[in-house]
């Protein structure tokens, strides 16, 4: 029956040792890490190394509930594995503990907030990037070339001058060329 802890942060100027501290308070034999990764990476290893750890009566302890799941689907295919399993899952700062009824109904609440919170913060980024370019704002990084760069690849590429030429002295790639010649 061992306490398996994970821990994330997004960024890799943010810190884990707040989530550690409590982990360790809360008497995990184990914590597992992922650091600078996003929660919707297909990919976390640590997390993914604290799912195969887990055995019949473990329980999983997060500081918090959004260190670990992508959305509401995958949090509530992690429960049903978990249920099936006989491994129980603890948050420390919501108080959800899934080896009672109440937990598991708090849990699959906390994760429709969280799913519903992730999809208003990327509607509202949406609207602000369309509103952005109804101003006039250019969205992205800033252009490789100027205006009048492209023009003079455009002439160089049409006198029979050599696209890799060009790229080298404008100090691009290639491709970068072949994509101002061709107005994309």
């Amino acid at each position: 029956m061992a306490r398996i802890g994970y821990a994330r942060v997004s960024t890799s100027d943010q810190s884990l040792d707040l989530q550690l501290d409590a982990l360790r308070e809360a008497s995990c034999d184990q914590v597992f890490t992922d650091d600078g990764i996003s929660a919707i990476a297909k990919k976390r290893p640590g997390f993914g190394k604290a799912l195969k750890t887990l055995k019949t009566g473990d329980t999983l302890v997060l500081y918090k509930m959004d260190r670990a799941f992508r959305s509401l689907r995958h949090a509530l295919d992690v429960l049903e594995q978990f249920e099936k399993g006989g491994i129980d899952f603890l948050v420390l700062t919501e108080g959800i503990d899934t080896s009672t009824p109440m937990g598991r109904c708090f849990y699959q609440i906390r994760n429709a907030f969280a799913e519903l919170e992730r999809s208003l913060i990327s509607e509202r980024t949406k609207a602000g990037l369309e509103a952005a370019r109804k101003r006039g704002k250019r969205i992205g990084r800033p252009p490789s070339l100027s205006a009048n760069q492209i023009l003079e690849a455009r002439a160089r590429k049409s006198a029979g001058e050599d696209v890799v030429a060009i790229a080298s002295q404008l100090r691009v790639k290639p491709r970068t060329i072949y994509r101002a010649i061709n107005g994309r």
